[in-house]
């Protein structure tokens, strides 16, 4: 099918909120065997897990490597579409696309360089290569940049205010000689924003270098949950109030300062495996719901009714996932929204296997 992109082109793009109207949602199988080891079947079963539960509010596609078509449609059942394409990773809020919304109704993706965390693992080219991959099979323009990053170090309000981490995009393994100004000014450029709100992030994560996801959630603009410092103990509690101090004494594009809804802090279940990363911000919003991990302990039902609080026309679903921590995330890192634009001219129906 070939579109004419011109349409496309006479545009202002921006980055909308995670709450407007999705028309997909997009999940990758997990692959990488040396990362999960003996987890890995445990780990597929949490993403079937998640697969089914977001089908119910909005479409699901899952990425997955040729070979592992027919486990997958096997496993998550007519409600979710697989869609093949070479992967080395599961982390399709990191690899995949950030879609990017026009002020004419047109979508396209924006290009981050992606090089695995720092280059923390190889092969990483294939990744590196899906945001190209699914822009040309779904017929959308790529918003060109030179910044090396990822989705999970990127909160947008919809509004013109991006949340993100020195910690990870001013890390020299992202965008080494690009100054915090440079990295700013091609942000806003791209995601159509006009004020980045940078909070200090967390330079002893191990995996993402302390992703702003793991951190805090846009409830709306102007309200973020984050967890609370006075809930965790030792360094990530530190950590935590350097970033609460910071979104505290920041301003969105708007001029508003922020109101901050606090979580109970996910404690570390495996102190013993320092990639370990639970998290109960790190959860998607779905069309008319909240999909929130949840970690087998009391806390889990407070910080599902604060979630449920923040989100009061939308149904809260906790999943009790115990092995996807151990990968260095949760729900919101495997997933990405495709925002609701133009979605009869998105070639998606030929992509279906089976």
């Amino acid at each position: 099918m070939q579109l004419d992109m011109s349409p496309y082109l006479r545009q202002n793009f921006v980055m909308p909120s995670e709450a407007a109207p999705h028309d997909a949602c997009w999940i990758s199988w997990p692959s990488r065997e040396d990362l999960w080891g003996r987890r890995l079947s445990q780990v597929r079963r949490e993403h079937e897990l998640v697969a089914r539960t977001i089908s119910r509010f909005e479409a699901v596609f899952v990425v997955c490597r040729p070979e592992h078509a027919a486990e997958v449609l096997h496993r998550c059942g007519p409600d979710v579409q697989v869609w093949c394409a070479p992967i080395d990773d599961s982390w399709m809020r990191d690899s995949g696309p950030t879609f990017v919304v026009g002020d004419r109704g047109g979508l396209a993706v924006a290009n981050w360089g992606f090089n695995a965390w720092g280059e923390k693992y190889r092969p990483f080219a294939a990744d590196a290569a899906l945001k190209r991959t699914m822009a040309e099979a779904l017929g959308l323009p790529l918003v060109t940049t030179r910044l090396v990053t990822e989705g999970g170090a990127l909160l947008s309000d919809g509004q013109g205010t991006i949340l993100t981490t020195e910690s990870c995009l001013l890390n020299p393994n992202r965008n080494p000689g690009l100054t915090r100004s440079e990295v700013e000014q091609e942000l806003l450029a791209v995601l159509g924003a006009q004020r980045v709100v940078w909070l200090p992030g967390d330079s002893g994560e191990v995996e993402t270098d302390g992703h702003v996801d793991c951190l805090a959630s846009i409830v709306a603009p102007g309200r973020v949950l984050v967890e609370d410092p006075s809930t965790a103990v030792g360094r990530r509690r530190e950590v935590l109030e350097e970033n609460r101090r910071a979104l505290r004494l920041a301003r969105d594009a708007r001029g508003r300062s922020f109101e901050i809804i606090d979580l109970p802090a996910a404690p570390r279940i495996d102190a013993a495996d320092e990639r370990h990363q639970p998290s109960y911000v790190n959860f998607y919003i779905a069309n008319g719901a909240v999909i929130m991990p949840g970690h087998g302990i009391p806390a889990d039902d407070e910080a599902r009714a604060v979630v449920a609080a923040a989100f009061p026309d939308r149904e809260v679903i906790q999943l009790q996932l115990r092995a996807l921590p151990y990968g260095g995330g949760n729900i919101h890192c495997i997933t990405q929204q495709q925002p609701s634009r133009l979605a009869g001219l998105l070639p998606l129906v030929s992509h279906r296997q089976g």
